[in-house]
Order: C-alpha cells, then sequence, then structure tokens
C-alpha cells in the first residue's frame, strides 16, 4: 500500500531541473516531523512549510500496488509529448518508495528523481537523486545528483557534508513558514546570506523555488 498526498503536474521549481515538466508524486510521512503545528516546535525540520499529512490533497490516495500508483502517474502526463518525469517527494518518500515502484515508473517510460532528507538508504534504480538535510539529522547517504541545503540552518551548516560527493551543491534559501503573505522580510535576508555563501565558496550555486515566484504548484 502506498500513501500518497497529492499528485499533479507542473514545473519543476529547484535545482538542477528547475523548469522542467513533471509529474510530482508527494508522499504522506515523514520520519523528521509529524507534520502536524503541535509538534513543530520539537521536530528536527521545523521549519517545513510543506502539508503531506494524510491523503486527501489533490488527487492523492491510497493506491494497493506499484503498477495502480504507476498507471495514475502517467495519467498526468500529456500525451506522448517529451521525455516522462516523475518527482517522488514527501514527506520524505523513502519511506514508502520501493524498487517495485521504480520498476513500474520504468515500465511506464519515466525518469525517476527522487527528494528526500537523506537520513534513509536508497533503492535501487533512482535516476535522479536530490539530497536535502535538515537540522541535527544524520545523513545516511554519500553519494548524489543533487545536495541541496536549505540555508541557514544552525545545526546544518554546508562544511557539515563535505564528505558528501554531489554532481551539483545548491543552497536554497529558507523561508519562514509562518509568515503571512508579503511579510517575509527573513527570506529576504536568508537569500542575502545565500548569495554571499555562494560567491565566497563558488562550489555551491543559488536555487531559489521558482514555482512560489511564478505562483504556481
Amino acid at each position: 500500500m502506498y500513501r500518497v498526498k497529492e499528485i499533479f503536474y507542473t514545473l519543476q521549481g529547484e535545482g538542477a531541473h528547475q523548469g522542467r515538466p513533471a509529474v510530482f508524486c508527494r508522499f504522506s510521512k515523514c520520519n523528521l516531523w509529524t507534520g502536524r503545528e503541535k509538534d513543530r516546535a520539537g521536530a528536527v525540520c521545523n521549519f517545513c512549510d510543506t502539508d503531506f499529512v494524510g491523503v486527501d490533497g489533490q488527487n492523492g490516495g491510497k493506491f494497493a500496488t506499484a503498477e495502480e500508483l504507476a498507471e495514475r502517474i502517467l495519467s498526468f502526463w500529456p500525451q506522448e509529448e517529451g521525455e516522462r518525469f516523475v518527482v517522488c517527494t514527501g514527506g520524505e518518500p523513502l519511506l514508502q518508495l520501493d524498487e517495485p515502484l521504480i520498476e513500474a515508473f520504468h515500465a511506464k517510460g519515466f525518469e525517476v528523481a527522487v527528494e528526500t532528507n537523506g537520513t534513509l538508504p536508497t533503492p535501487a534504480g533512482i535516476d535522479w537523486l536530490c539530497v536535502s538535510p535538515k537540522g541535527r539529522a544524520d545523513v545516511v547517504i554519500k553519494e548524489c545528483d543533487e545536495l541541496k541545503l536549505v540555508y541557514p540552518q544552525p545545526e546544518a551548516p554546508p562544511e557539515r557534508f563535505d564528505d558528501i560527493r554531489a554532481g551539483r551543491y545548491y543552497l536554497s534559501p529558507m523561508a519562514n513558514p509562518l509568515a503571512q503573505e508579503g511579510e517575509d522580510e527573513r527570506k529576504i535576508h536568508n537569500t542575502k546570506l545565500a548569495m554571499d555563501f555562494c560567491m565566497r565558496h563558488p562550489k555551491w550555486r543559488l536555487s531559489v523555488q521558482l514555482h512560489k515566484i511564478l505562483g504556481i504548484d
């Protein structure tokens, strides 16, 4: 059984595939926060701005088999156009994503990307792996295609992850999940901090959330 919060077709808003059409499969549950506001203060990832609780999001639900979920993902792709691309995210997708599901996606012609906090081992077959460390959590993945670090995090400075081999390194400025629309001065400040760090350490690149700038999912 796969529990999925939501499924939607959009443009990838961050990182190396920014601007690329993709079907997003947001899995329910996370191992670093329950997703409930009453537990935010004590969570490892207490700055999360994503709703991943339950299966009641757009096109969400419970899927009994890998084939059923892969067929549902395929239904969102525009006919035979382009190279099919599915992004598995969460919550924490590696709590549920397994080899049978990856194989089912591949059978439908999808390239499979995963966005994970890096605390769980990966199943075989992932085509693009993005690791985004959170707080004090131990990262067990030591090699990935893309390391995307929300910045700044007092317990997760960039130098803490020097042992991770990545094809690309990104800093994503931290937003304030409790800010009202138009009031997030902290995000502006954090963007400047991230820009300055990238300029001083050019291994890192700035990744802004294009989807939020454009007002899309």
